[in-house]
């Protein structure tokens, strides 16, 4: 089965490709990924404090995931899978798709901030696009979501 894969931040776009990426498998018979990244930065402390903060930034993505996980399943038939990585995520994107065959579109949401433009994961993953092994769909921030139920 094809799967969209998502990435799950703290941006308000990021919305915008979760449901995109929603629609688009319920539509299309396919699933969605959806990764999130812990920066190696959040864990420069003691050993102990590194391992209760690595814990928690868990916790935290796991309650985020459950919200659109429950949209998803609930709204669309789409039972979405979590993905949590620690790493730089660009890297952490890349090496994803390369693990799992199954991944055949990388689902971005760009921010609609036209004086700080799409945001650091699309500027930079366009960067990478001519090789990466899957296409990049990015979806603007400020679609609605009648437009992208018509579009989808």
């Amino acid at each position: 089965m094809r799967k969209f894969l998502v990435v799950l931040d703290d941006s308000t776009e990021c919305l915008n490709a979760m449901r995109f990426a929603a629609l688009r498998a319920n539509r299309t018979g396919g699933g969605v990924d959806v990764l999130a990244v812990i920066p190696p930065d959040e864990f420069n402390h003691w050993i102990g404090v590194g391992d209760i903060m690595r814990e928690e930034a868990r916790e935290r993505i796991e309650v985020h995931f459950e919200v659109f996980a429950k949209w998803m399943r609930d709204k669309q038939g789409v039972d979405p899978g979590l993905v949590i990585r620690e790493g730089e995520p660009i890297d952490e994107i890349i090496a994803h798709i390369a693990e799992d065959p199954d991944i055949g579109v990388l689902v971005l949401g760009a921010s609609a901030d036209k004086k700080k433009g799409p945001g650091p994961l699309v500027t930079q993953m366009s960067r990478s696009a001519g090789s990466l092994p899957v296409p990049i769909t990015i979806v603007p921030g400020d679609l609605s979501k009648e437009k992208l139920e018509a579009i989808t």
